[in-house]
């Protein structure tokens, strides 16, 4: 998208109609936002355009300016739509390392499904409402687990940064080419597997694990290593005699 000048709410709202384009479709917040994500989801440097939106839409692409301020702000409905999605699908239920450990896994597999949206809106903050509902109810489970609030502002700072970071990395790893994804997978057997034992002893000890695991994601381990980490912490602060 290219234009950038930011409009006031007001201004948007006084020029949204709920008349149908040429097509015959009523356009809407929601129809742009899930529209912007399934053009995201085909790729392309040049996925998300004005142009490339109203053409999918049926509609003069100026009539995204009736319902967003500017580029910035597209994107922002669209983190904050993915977020949404994680928490409906969601359960809350169980013990505070059970609903972390569901919050991550199911953070992390929605973003990793829209690979374009992840390296997009990952390191964003949307001030919208789902951000606010999980931000809210992520400090929660901190808080009701027994972690005071600077702890629980740090660990869910560093729970959250731990999941997108992955999920970044793991949507980059899914949205390269497939010749390049098949010879970086090749690689831990081609290359790392027949390197010298001599010149390389660590490499050739660990060839056949470091093959099987390099190839997938390492986010549940890292997921699991930080939830012990939070047991243990949670352990020191709530012993009696320590305070909290």
């Amino acid at each position: 998208m290219d234009r950038t000048t930011p409009q006031p709410d007001r201004v948007i709202a006084r020029k949204r109609r709920r008349r149908p384009t040429k097509s015959g479709v009523v356009l809407s917040h929601e129809l742009i936002v899930g529209t912007a994500i399934r053009l995201l989801g085909q790729g392309g440097d040049d996925a998300l355009t004005v142009r490339r939106l109203g053409t999918a839409l049926g509609a003069d692409p100026s009539s995204i300016y009736r319902y967003f301020r500017d580029t910035d702000d597209l994107v922002l409905a669209v983190a904050d739509e993915l977020i949404g999605r994680t928490l409906a699908g969601t359960r809350t239920a169980g013990g505070w390392r059970e609903q972390l450990r569901r919050v991550g896994e199911h953070l992390h597999a929605t973003y990793v499904a829209h690979p374009q949206v992840a390296l997009l809106a990952a390191s964003r903050v949307t001030r919208r409402p789902n951000e606010i509902r999980a931000v809210e109810a992520g400090l929660g489970i901190f808080r009701e687990a027994g972690f005071p609030p600077a702890l629980a502002a740090r660990h869910y700072h560093q729970f959250v940064d731990l999941t997108l970071g992955f999920a970044a990395l793991d949507a980059a790893a899914n949205a390269l080419p497939a010749e390049a994804a098949a010879a970086d997978r090749a690689a831990w057997t081609a290359t790392y597997a027949r390197l010298d034992p001599d010149t390389h002893p660590h490499i050739s000890a660990c060839a056949s694990p470091l093959a099987a695991t390099m190839v997938t994601s390492a986010y549940p381990g890292a997921l699991a290593l930080f939830l012990d980490g939070l047991e243990a912490r949670l352990a020191e602060i709530t012993a009696p005699g320590t305070g909290r």
